[in-house]
């Protein structure tokens, strides 16, 4: 190309579509200064103005000539990145998720990217080149700032609260830029940075063996200078780079002796980037034969991926899946693949991530949501370079720029934690995660002992491939399991608290044997409300329509929807009666009563309150591991996957609590539930023991479980699904309107309904209270979508989006939210 031609090229007018992180409902078109459009490309972010000083990030979904017609394009104000930070294939993935679940590629964008890669704008005070001085009184906070500002330039508004020691520095920023002696300037701030550490190294002119001999005849006179030296070199041989800390711990010198040698010129410090993760250096392959069952397992997936892209394992607790996904995962990785692990909750990882460490060494990073900003850039960025071939991850991770992706596990298929709630995108993971298989072309298996109705019913009509493995792995016998009514043993005065006879004796017997005891009780908290004996008095949420839950660790009422709490209540506030009782109980009370039935006993509590910290919830399970805790006393999080070789009893509290849960689902979470806390017992060379109490014992969950019966269960789950409509023979769409006026809610709702039922009619039901009708003071109605399999969904979302357009757009109704929630269950 002529300089002519390139300098063509280089004064196209250029305009790119760019994706905010905001919730819009169209993308913004921007217009680039010639001076960068070499630089510009799809997956680059951008830094852009939007409203009136606004500053954000935003990234480049398409580059074109063509300028919007209804505005004019404002420029870009600069390229962040070097290359792109996503890739083509995500930019289809945001599309599709777009689209299915209803929401704005914003939501998505601010869901997918870490927050060390979205930029924040910060306001920077900036001293005039050219102010008034003369003339100009100041008093000492503002003389003090001006000065600061003379030294540094530029403040920011923190630096300028912490260097004036106060939090309301406004006035005194005001009285300057009145003076005309000061500007604000938006900035933009790149909030990742590397993680910088000291490495020592030899100074250039002694790594010549002449001038490192005279060194040496000098330092013998300084035996500390000359150990570090040794110590240097001796590290040096087995190693590159030599960290500061470790040069100085292993020489046992101190910093005084590395600084003289430093003002020596002997060794140079230099800072480099290091990974905040984990060194996982040792890249172990164990060797591990499959059983009989798990080889014909792998055989049988294998064969099912070459007719279909997805595949079910339905393998009992303890068949040993993990050993086959390994199999599978080395299988797509030897042909240059990358794997993506899915599990549901974080809780899972601990354990699995070590498992699978001895494997695949380094090539395994971890996404979570206990990670750091920092920490999360830096996987986003090994995954893009490849670095990272395997990823283990909550339901986020589908959302990393896998380059070459071949092949997903989804752990637990069933799990509703797989499930986004808030905010948009409410996006279901495995169902996103088999729509990105398809984008990549790779494969995806969904594995669980008790696999959700909609896989069960995919692959019964050859959607999915089936694979079953119906024995546990060695031939561990499933554990014998017990239920015991709750009723019967309170009428016979056999109740000692929360615990049957049978269960105290079994534990005692656990405990005698140093073996280890699981007990489950889905719900956190001391107490679950407190009422008062004499006028029924209950403390509610002042937020939200809840009552409140009793912590006994923090000593007050707790709201479980938004975080709001106050002090415990000695004194009826109604009545002023003193007689307050506690109903219900949580695990903190269990706790509680187990330690005085148990003195001796080391107990441990794993729910969302004692796992709050990053490695809380590791320290709970790596004790219980380690077997420095007897007893383990859990929400749903015990149920998950974890395994623990010692331990043969698992204990239910009360069962009734998952089966009287108003929902159509309460009825296969419950089996679901009970079955995965059943697997958790006998896991090695000795069967287990389960019992199970409950109220109502004779009910059919409770029996299927027991008899380990999921068909059955299936079987009847689905004969009532057909008869009421429910899924998988149907989709369900919740529309939720908030609003913090209850009348003005009830009739903008009502009109909501109205206009849908005119376009879908007898489609919609609602509008209606949901179970909370209250959250953070917004009042809820929720009107419900359900159409039948064969009607064209597409076209019953793009109504669904016409008129929510057309109910923001109406005044009366502008502070109402709408929140739109696809395959809501």
């Amino acid at each position: 190309m002529s300089s002519g031609q390139l300098e063509f090229a280089e004064r196209e007018t250029l305009f790119i579509e760019v994706i905010l992180p905001l919730s819009l409902a169209k993308n913004y078109i921007y217009r680039v200064p010639f001076e960068l459009n070499d630089q510009v490309a799809i997956g680059k972010r951008v830094v852009v103005q939007f409203g009136k000083s606004k500053i954000y990030t935003a990234l480049i979904k398409s580059i074109s000539q063509q300028a919007p017609e209804i505005y004019q394009a404002k420029y870009i104000i600069d390229v962040v990145d070097e290359h792109p930070v996503i890739t083509a294939s995500q930019l289809e993935f945001w599309d599709w998720m777009t689209s299915y679940y209803l929401c704005n590629e914003g939501e998505v964008m601010s869901a997918a990217l870490p927050a060390g890669l979205k930029l924040a704008s910060e306001t920077i005070i900036v001293l005039k080149e050219e102010f008034p001085q003369d003339g100009e009184v100041l008093n000492l906070k503002q003389e003090t700032l001006i000065n600061a500002l003379k030294v540094h330039g530029r403040l920011t508004i923190d630096q300028v609260s912490a260097l004036l020691g106060q939090k309301t520095v406004y006035p005194i920023i005001n009285t300057l830029l009145d003076k005309e002696m000061v500007y604000i300037a938006e900035e933009v701030i790149e909030k990742y940075k590397p993680l910088l550490k000291s490495f020592v190294t030899l100074h250039s002119f002694y790594q010549e063996e002449e001038n490192l001999k005279e060194l040496f005849a000098v330092l013998e006179r300084v035996p500390k200078q000359l150990n570090l030296l040794l110590t240097y070199l001796k590290l040096s041989r087995q190693q590159s780079a030599i960290p500061k800390a470790q040069l100085l711990e292993e020489s046992g010198s101190g910093p005084s002796t590395l600084k003289t040698l430093m003002d020596k010129e002997v060794f140079v410090i230099e800072k480099k980037p290091v990974s905040r993760l984990k060194d996982q250096d040792e890249d172990f392959v164990l060797n591990f034969e499959l059983s009989e069952n798990q080889q014909l397992a792998l055989t049988q997936i294998e064969t099912e991926f070459e007719k279909k892209d997805v595949v079910l394992l339905h393998g009992v607790t303890a068949s040993g899946k993990t050993q086959v996904y390994i199999r599978l995962i080395e299988k797509a990785i030897e042909n240059g693949g990358q794997v993506l692990f899915l599990l549901p909750e974080i809780a899972l990882t601990t354990q699995i991530v070590e498992r699978i460490q001895r494997y695949f060494g380094d090539a395994i990073g971890v996404y979570h949501s206990k990670f750091n900003n920092n920490e999360r850039v830096e996987i986003w960025n090994k995954v893009l370079n490849g670095k990272y071939r395997i990823v283990l991850g909550a339901r986020s991770a589908v959302f990393l720029p896998f380059q070459n992706l071949k092949l997903i596990v989804i752990d637990e298929e069933h799990e509703s934690s797989y499930k986004q709630q808030e905010p948009a995108p409410r996006y279901q993971a495995r169902d996103a995660a088999v729509y990105l298989a398809w984008l990549h072309k790779a494969k995806v298996v969904l594995g669980s002992a008790t696999p959700s109705i909609e896989s069960y019913f995919n692959a019964l009509h050859q959607k999915y491939g089936l694979v079953t493995m119906s024995e546990r792995f060695g031939g561990v016998a499933l554990p014998i399991q017990e239920v015991i009514s709750i009723s019967e043993e309170t009428k016979k005065k056999k109740m000692i608290s929360y615990f049957s006879t049978k269960l105290i004796e079994e534990i005692e017997e656990t405990l005698k044997l140093k073996e280890q005891v699981i007990l489950f009780q889905n719900r956190r908290g001391y107490a679950t409300i407190l009422i008062c004996a004499t006028c029924g008095y209950a403390p509610k949420c002042v937020s939200c329509d809840v009552s409140l839950t009793y912590h006994k660790t923090s000593g007050k009422l707790h709201c479980h929807y938004c975080g709001y709490h106050q002090n415990s209540i000695n004194v009826c506030p109604a009545c002023g009666s003193v007689h307050i009782e506690q109903k219900g109980f949580g695990t903190e009370r269990v706790e509680e009563e187990l330690t005085l039935i148990f003195p001796e006993a080391k107990i441990a509590r794993l729910d969302v309150d004692s796992t709050r910290t990053k490695n809380g919830l590791q320290q709970i399970i790596s004790d219980f591991q380690e077997k420095k805790t007897d007893i383990l006393i859990g929400t749903q999080m015990v149920a998950k996957g974890l395994d623990f070789d010692n331990v043969t009893l698992i204990g239910v509290i009360n069962a009734d609590t998952l089966l009287n849960y108003p929902d159509f689902r309460a009825f296969e979470r419950s089996y679901q539930l009970l079955a995965q806390v059943a697997g958790r017992a006998g896991r090695r060379d000795k069967q287990g023991k389960v019992i199970i109490q409950a109220y109502d014992d004779k009910h059919r969950i409770i029996t299927q479980v027991i008899d380990n019966k999921y068909q059955e269960m299936y079987t009847d789950e689905i004969r009532e699904r057909r008869e009421f409509q429910y899924p998988p023979f149907t989709r369900v769409i919740f529309v939720n309107i908030k609003h913090k006026d209850m009348n003005l809610l009830n009739v903008a709702a009502q009109k909501f309904a109205n206009v849908l039922k005119g376009h879908l009619g007898s489609r919609v039901l609602g509008p209606e209270q949901p179970m909370v009708g209250r959250i953070r003071n917004y009042y809820i109605k929720q009107i419900i979508i359900k159409t039948d399999k064969n009607t064209a969904i597409t076209k019953v979302k793009s109504i669904l989006k016409d008129v929510i357009l057309q109910f923001q757009a109406e005044k009366e109704y502008r502070g109402a939210i709408v929140q739109v929630d696809v395959d809501p269950y």
